[in-house]
Parts: C-alpha cells; structure tokens; sequence
C-alpha cells in the first residue's frame, strides 16, 4: 500500500505570487531546502513535461542521513501538471542505491485564495518507504515555512516599494 504525506499553511500572499515562487529557479534554490539543508538546482526547465535537477546537501551529514550519498539527496523533478495560479504537480525520483528510495513520489502543490493570503496544500503520494514518515513530514512543513518567509518578504518588499 502507498503512503501518502500531506501538510498544509496559509500564507499571507496572493496564489500568483506564491505560484511564482514553484516556478522560478531562483526561488526554489531558496525556501525549498529544509531546515539543515542547502539546495543547488543544476537543470531547469519549467514547463509541463520538464523539470528540474536539485542536490540537497546536508549543513551537518553526522550519521549519513543521505539518499544519495552521506551528505546528500538528489533528485530529478519533472513537472507532471501547471495549472497557473492554483496547483503544481511534481513528480521526484531520488538518485539512491538503496531500493528503499526507489519510484517516483508524486508532490502535488495546490493553492487556495484564503482571505489576503493563499493556503498551500502539499500532498506527497507514492512516497517511498526508506523515507522516514515523521522527517518527511517535518521537512514539508519546514518547506512551507521557508516558502511563507520567502513570499512573505517579497509581498512587503513590492508593498513598500
């Protein structure tokens, strides 16, 4: 049986922008990495049917936490779904020799009006079972986190500019 990961947040930006930041490479290399990471996008391509290429390195990979090496994750994202400003659908395949990482794990990204802001709803499916179920819950949501900072810094900067 698959497993399915979902965590959500209102953020206090409207969907275009917040849709704007799944979309730029610049953004993403940004607020996507969690906490304890830093996150290097080598391939870009963001249309549905391309994708993108990101190595997540680990700040301290005490006890080899990595899928694709001690210190690192890699993974190739392709962009199964655009649906401008309401859903991003991705689907990741992590580089790891480990079977246990194997498949493709489905990221759906879908954005809500809610008042001034936007809810972001992410729902991992297909979710590998060598991925831990409480980190991988923690790391979405410090994703989210990162993203609301992120867009949320932005919308003040274009509010008082």
């Amino acid at each position: 049986m698959s497993r399915n990961d979902r965590a959500s947040r209102v953020i206090a930006a409207p969907p275009t922008t917040v849709y704007g930041a799944l979309l730029d490479r610049e953004s993403l290399e940004a607020w996507l990495p969690p906490e304890g990471m830093r996150g290097r996008i080598e391939r870009w391509d963001p249309r549905p049917g391309g994708g993108f290429r990101m190595v997540l390195t680990y700040l301290d990979p005490a006890g080899g936490p990595g899928k694709t090496s001690d210190a690192t994750d890699v993974v190739d994202v392709g962009f199964a779904d655009l649906v401008p400003p309401e859903r991003v659908v991705q689907q990741a395949v992590f580089e790891a020799a480990d079977p246990s990482y194997a498949g493709t794990m489905t990221m759906t990204w879908d954005l809500a009006a809610a008042g001034d802001g936007t809810e972001v709803t992410v729902t991992a499916t297909d979710v590998p079972p060598g991925i831990d179920q409480e980190a991988h819950a923690a790391g979405i949501a410090s994703s989210l986190a990162n993203l609301a900072s992120y867009v949320e810094a932005v919308e003040d900067v274009e509010e008082s500019g």
